[in-house]
């Protein structure tokens, strides 16, 4: 039996403040990184999450040793040659794209083959993306279907720098690259699509040899062998795609105010921000920091009279590719007709999201037009619901779970959302936080 809530009271108004958990992608590369530092690393508030927990214990089958103590997670490195490689190595990635991609990048020069395995949502994405260009430094793959996982990766001892394109915006790709140039001898170049820049950030705080020089439309990226990592002590921001689920409700409700601490603001990160601005939504960045490299700041929303429709500048997509769905809710409460376009990014995802926006809008009752990398939502500003909702098979997306969350709390209806469990990827206290909002009359 699927585990389900239940959700048919819609939320009036509120005034609140609250912390989100600590961002994904920096826990990740956290863990990543400090696997290869000399010495032990202590983070707090590392988002202790399912697929946080899968990065730390994939660093643990190559030998490196972690604990957790209260609210900080040590982990002990050994240094950039400090994996202990066996035979017959498996390594589970479960539901992470970032850990499945990016650790890819550290593994190249593995003396073993490495087999890599995932959930059933992981294992239909496509990692022929990472692997062609990986491929280039020496490492081979055998992928099923010559695409997707479980895979086997054969490293090599001759490594060589590579020249690699990277045209679809992805991050993971371009990530899993700079990793694998940090193993390598010689210039490692990359032109690649803007998108989030957490793993560059990393590098320069940490002093790596990688260099960046950001052009209009894309970045020039040289990257050449690390010598040594330092250990790395960090107390992780908030994440903002996290956050987007607050921003958004806020949104959509009447005389309501937010304000969310210690968030990341990172430029890469912020395009629901952009959106939402665009779209007529009072946001404001408070206390605004720079903390190793990164852009933090509590983010404060105070819910708009009206909503506007927007046809989205596609520069933004990047920025704001995770937050799409919830953004849709926002469209569907603008007057007006919003288009979004160039999304072809969005179903390749966990689930095909951009499919799954489509679904959930007209289980709304608004109406769309779409094709595999546009969507138009037609929105009505009077939307207000009272009929059953059952959102399903949707492949555990946490996204698509909190997404619809958001619209119930919205719109009203009845909302039956089944697979609760799948927050526990990356937002395991999501529920909770949205049960401090129920009680507000």
């Amino acid at each position: 039996m699927s585990k389900l809530v239940i959700f048919s009271k819609q939320i009036i108004n509120f005034r609140k403040k609250i912390y989100v958990p600590g961002d994904k992608s920096l826990s990740i590369r956290w863990v990543l990184f400090s696997s290869l530092a000399n010495g032990v690393s202590k983070a707090k508030n590392l988002l202790m999450s399912e697929d946080v927990v899968a990065a730390i214990n994939a660093v643990g089958q190559l030998g490196i040793e972690s604990k957790i103590i209260n609210n900080t997670c040590e982990i002990k490195g050994k240094g950039l040659d400090g994996y202990k490689y066996k035979k017959n190595l498996k390594i589970n990635a479960k539901n992470s794209g970032t850990l499945g991609r990016l650790i890819l990048g550290l593994l190249i020069n593995t003396p073993y083959p490495i087999k890599m395995i995932g959930d059933k949502s992981l294992s239909k994405r496509d990692f022929k993306r990472i692997s062609d260009p990986l491929s280039k430094f020496g490492a081979k793959f055998e992928l099923k279907n010559n695409k997707n996982l479980p895979l086997t990766i054969f490293g090599s001892s001759k490594l060589k720098p590579i020249k690699y394109i990277e045209k679809k915006g992805s991050a993971q790709c371009k990530s899993a690259v700079i990793l694998g140039g940090l193993r390598t001898n010689g210039n490692t170049f990359i032109k690649a699509k803007k998108s989030r820049n957490h793993t560059e950030l990393f590098c320069k705080s940490l002093g790596l040899p990688v260099t960046v020089i950001k052009k209009r439309n894309y970045d020039k990226i040289k990257i050449n062998k690390a010598k040594k990592i330092k250990k790395i002590n960090y107390s992780i921001p908030g994440d903002i795609s996290s956050s987007s689920f607050f921003i958004v409700l806020t949104s959509l409700m009447s005389k309501s105010e937010l304000v969310i601490k210690n968030v990341n603001i990172n430029d890469s990160r912020i395009g629901i921000i952009t959106i939402l601005k665009k779209m007529g939504i009072n946001i404001k960045f408070l206390n605004k920091k720079i903390y190793k490299g990164e852009k933090k700041a509590d983010i404060k929303i105070i819910s708009p009279k009206s909503i506007k429709a927007i046809n989205c500048p596609t520069n933004l997509n990047s920025g704001a590719i995770d937050e799409f769905l919830v953004i849709f809710l926002v469209a569907a409460k603008a007057k007006g007709i919003s288009y979004f376009k160039k999304l072809d990014e969005l179903n390749q995802k966990e689930s095909p999201r951009l499919k799954w926006a489509v679904k959930i809008l007209s289980y709304m009752g608004i109406k769309t037009i779409s094709t595999n990398d546009t969507i138009k939502i037609y929105g009505n500003p009077k939307l207000k619901l009272n009929k059953k909702i059952v959102i399903k098979n949707y492949l555990k997306d946490h996204r698509v779970f909190m997404t619809s969350v958001i619209a119930a709390l919205s719109f009203g209806g009845k909302w039956e959302i089944h697979d609760k469990d799948s927050i526990n990827t990356s937002f395991p206290n999501f529920l909770k936080i949205i049960n401090e909002f129920k009680t507000d009359d």
